[in-house]
């Protein structure tokens, strides 16, 4: 597969800045709204929201935490055994305003998980969805972000990763094509 990059590192950091502004729009001063990234990779994202959102306002009092949604996946049983990763929520979400956070939405599926494992910690006042990347045209379930940084047309064949400096070798978002 030979990637295309979608997003290079000055891209990503104006597409996290554009989202950023949006939550603080719609949230105003985030007295209500708690942040949650998806485990495994969904916690590199909350941490780049929460950074910039941080440089944004340094007296915006965001409360975050990580999800693992392991086994809550429907696809859990199936093939190789998953490891399961921290879930880490010390706060309330009964009566909040949750933002889950993905880096890409594909099938809808990861987001299905992290909606029932959401429940297992109170009832949410409402439940929104922010995204790095949708794969709009790859849905099995009705389920759509609420705050997009980038809508990729791709086929199934296609593979979108996202890149963060310190895991990978730099911020960026690639569509790898197969070779045919």
């Amino acid at each position: 597969m030979q990637p295309r990059v979608i997003l290079n590192s000055t891209q990503l950091q104006l597409t996290i800045n554009r989202l950023c502004y949006q939550l603080i729009e719609n949230h105003n001063d985030f007295s209500n709204t708690v942040l949650i990234g998806l485990q495994p990779r969904g916690k590199y994202l909350l941490n780049a929201v929460t950074a910039q959102l941080a440089k944004i306002n340094k007296k915006l009092p965001v409360i975050n935490g990580n999800l693992d949604i392991t086994f809550y996946r429907d696809d859990f049983r199936r093939g190789d055994v998953l490891k399961a990763n921290t879930t880490e929520i010390d706060f309330e979400v009964e009566g909040k305003k949750v933002v889950l956070i993905d880096d890409v939405l594909y099938t809808g599926r990861t987001i299905r998980a992290g909606l029932e494992a959401i429940n297992h910690f109170g009832r949410p006042e409402s439940v929104e969805l922010l995204v790095l990347i949708d794969r709009r045209f790859s849905r099995h379930l009705p389920i759509q972000p609420d705050y997009t940084g980038k809508t990729v047309d791709s086929v199934t064949k296609e593979k979108v990763k996202v890149e963060w400096k310190g895991l990978d070798k730099k911020n960026q978002v690639l569509l790898y094509t197969p070779n045919e």
